[in-house]
C-alpha cells in the first residue's frame, strides 16, 4: 500500500479523518432529526446498499432467486446516516488527495519551467561564446603570423641601427 510507504501521508490521512469525523457526526444527527433528510437523503442509499449487500451474499451462498426484503425505516435511517457520514469522510479525504496532487503537479511544472529557463540561458551563453570565438578566430587569421612579426622587428632594428650610425656622405661633405 502506498500510504504505508509514506508515514507523513498516513499521518495526514489520519488527521483528515479525525477532522472530518465531527462533520460526519453532525450530518448523522441532522439525518436523525430531519424527516426530509431522512426520507430523501438517507433511506434510498441505505435501501440500495442493503439490497446489493444481501443480493451478493445470497449469490455467494447459492440462493439465486431469493426475494430481499427492505430494511425497516429506523434501521435504514441509521444505515443511511452511517453511509452518509462515511461518504463525507471519504469525500473530504479524497478532496485533500486531489488538492495535494494538483499542488504537486504545480510544483513539478514550476520546477520544469525553471530548468527550461536555465537550459535556455545556458544555450544563449554557449551561442554568445561561439560568436566570440568566431570573432577571435577571424582576428587571428587576419593577423600576420609570428615569423612575419619577427622579420619586421629585425628590419626595424636594422633601420634603427643605420639611423644611429653617422652617414659617410654627410661627413665627407663637411670636410670640403
Amino acid at each position: 500500500m502506498v500510504v504505508g510507504a509514506f508515514p507523513m501521508a498516513k499521518l495526514l490521512y489520519l488527521g483528515i479523518r479525525q477532522v472530518s469525523k465531527p462533520l460526519a457526526n453532525r450530518i448523522k444527527e441532522a439525518a436523525r432529526r430531519s424527516e426530509f433528510f431522512k426520507t430523501y437523503i438517507c433511506l434510498p442509499p441505505a435501501q440500495l446498499y442493503h439490497w446489493v449487500e444481501m443480493r451478493t451474499k445470497m449469490r455467494i451462498m447459492g440462493f439465486r432467486g431469493t426475494v430481499i426484503k427492505p430494511l425497516n425505516e429506523e434501521a435504514a435511517a441509521e444505515l443511511g446516516a452511517e453511509l452518509l457520514g462515511e461518504a463525507t469522510i471519504f469525500i473530504v479525504g479524497g478532496g485533500c488527495l486531489v488538492l495535494e496532487y494538483w499542488r504537486h503537479q504545480a510544483q513539478q511544472r514550476h520546477k520544469e519551467e525553471e530548468q527550461r529557463a536555465a537550459w535556455n540561458a545556458l544555450q544563449d551563453e554557449v551561442g554568445r561564446l561561439a560568436l566570440t570565438l568566431e570573432a577571435l578566430q577571424a582576428q587571428v587569421q587576419v593577423a600576420p603570423p609570428q615569423a612575419a612579426l619577427e622579420e619586421l622587428r629585425a628590419e626595424v632594428r636594422e633601420v634603427r641601427a643605420q639611423l644611429a650610425r653617422p652617414a659617410p656622405q654627410a661627413v665627407s661633405s663637411s670636410k670640403m
